[in-house]
């Protein structure tokens, strides 16, 4: 709670959490004593969480997104994702993802669902985490409203060229993370 507020101080208006994380808890007493303090602005912050595999079902994903705001303690967020392409069983959280728990993933009834908590104000703005040009191409043939961010590993040893100009041509944006990954390849350099 202390590094958040610290980092607050320093100008750090970005956070990314998501609900298997087991952050959000900490991250929204951290940011509403910052606010409370009057060392940043609600409006000035942007909040990133993440939809789990285990609430990726249609019928889940705005009580998924209530539960991670009520946890946050905030009244929306700025951004919410799709963390993962797939889904596995309601309620059972395991990591890594038990193979016999997987489950069709829908998503033309999430995206939905992710639309629907736009429309509500429950976000700001939507988008996806590891998405491949493929499952970005089968979403976008479902979608109303297009995601605007796809979160996903890009370092100097994995530059992912074809998704970064899928995502350009079809105005996603790229976010990386794990930038620094310590020069350890994971993949072909496309």
């Amino acid at each position: 709670k202390e590094a958040i507020i610290e980092a607050v101080k320093q100008g750090y208006r970005h956070f990314d959490t998501a609900a298997a994380y087991g952050s959000e808890q900490a991250l929204g007493e951290a940011l509403k004593e910052a606010v409370d303090l009057g060392l940043v602005s609600r409006q000035d912050l942007f909040v990133t969480s993440k939809l789990w595999v285990t609430d990726n079902h249609p019928h889940l994903v705005v009580s998924a997104l209530r539960k991670s705001l009520k946890t946050l303690q905030l009244e929306y967020l700025d951004l919410y994702l799709i963390h993962w392409p797939l889904s596995s069983q309601p309620g059972k959280f395991s990591f890594p993802i038990e193979v016999e728990d997987l489950l069709p993933f829908d998503v033309k009834g999430v995206w939905e669902a992710m639309q629907e908590c736009q429309k509500l104000g429950l976000t700001k703005a939507i988008g996806v985490s590891n998405f491949s040009v493929k499952k970005l191409q089968n979403l976008l043939s479902v979608a109303t409203i297009r995601p605007v961010v796809n979160q996903v590993e890009m370092n100097l040893a994995w530059q992912q060229k074809k998704l970064r100009e899928f995502c350009k041509e079809n105005g996603i944006v790229i976010t990386a993370f794990s930038p620094l990954r310590k020069g350890a390849s994971r993949g072909p350099n496309e």
